[in-house]
């Protein structure tokens, strides 16, 4: 019963950290572009590469 004294204390500053990562991403515009990498991999953005040349990714 004793370590609920150390564990509710532990999960409520997990859980402040938490919400305060959440609430520094939303000012940051991690949220801004939804769609945005979605929709991306839908265009072709270059050229083919010549037969037999590998890509640098």
């Amino acid at each position: 019963m004793t370590i609920l004294l150390l564990l509710i204390p532990v999960a409520l500053g997990l859980g402040f950290l938490g919400l305060i990562a959440f609430l520094w991403s939303v000012r940051t515009g991690q949220f801004e572009d939804l769609d945005g990498a979605a929709t991306r991999i839908l265009f072709d953005d270059g050229k083919p590469l010549p037969p037999g040349q590998k890509s640098q990714a």
